[in-house]
């Protein structure tokens, strides 16, 4: 089902394509990556967030050494300890490796929600000024040759056919 869109869409924008050149419609492209790479908030934002993840990756690290010196301390005393004692430090190992683990995927989906915070900003900033460009250029259609497939990220609502499609579906 998913071939068969993507087969109508290209379809579609093929065909506008060709419209496109014997009607004058302005196509232009914008390489994303590039654009990104070269904004000033994006290395601000990458420092930032290198720095916050820092912070994470120095609280595991002590963890983990933690959990490397009761184990080796276990592995060592094992032999002299008796069934109780080996039960209690076996279980404080395995709470201490899994609060290690529950840090760890704390700190990513933290680590993540500060990456967007600190790029939703500055990929709206791009957005706009694509948008922008395209309209004091007058162009039709933007693609960006970043996007897999070459996205469309900007066209005239002139060409948005949706609503007829809804219509032809009977979708209200």
């Amino acid at each position: 089902m998913k071939k068969l869109i993507l087969l109508v869409a290209c379809g579609v924008m093929l065909g506008n394509i060709a419209k496109a050149q014997n009607t004058g419609m302005k196509i232009a492209y914008i390489n994303s990556a590039v654009l990104l790479q070269s904004m000033p908030e994006r290395i601000n934002a990458d420092s930032s967030l290198a720095k916050y993840t820092r912070t994470f990756q120095e609280q595991i690290e002590i963890m983990t050494k933690e959990f490397q010196t009761k184990l080796q301390a276990f592995q060592t005393g094992e032999k002299g300890m008796t069934d109780a004692m080996k039960e209690v430090k076996t279980k404080e190992l395995q709470d201490l490796q899994a609060r290690i683990e529950s840090t760890q995927q704390s700190a990513q989906e933290k680590i993540q929600q500060k990456k967007q915070d600190l790029y939703t900003p500055i990929l709206e900033k791009a957005d706009k000024a694509i948008k922008d460009v395209a309209k004091e250029k007058n162009y039709d259609y933007i693609f960006d040759v970043n996007s897999q497939g070459g996205g469309i990220v900007y066209s005239k609502d002139e060409y948005d056919i949706t609503p007829l499609v809804k219509t032809k579906m009977g979708i209200k």
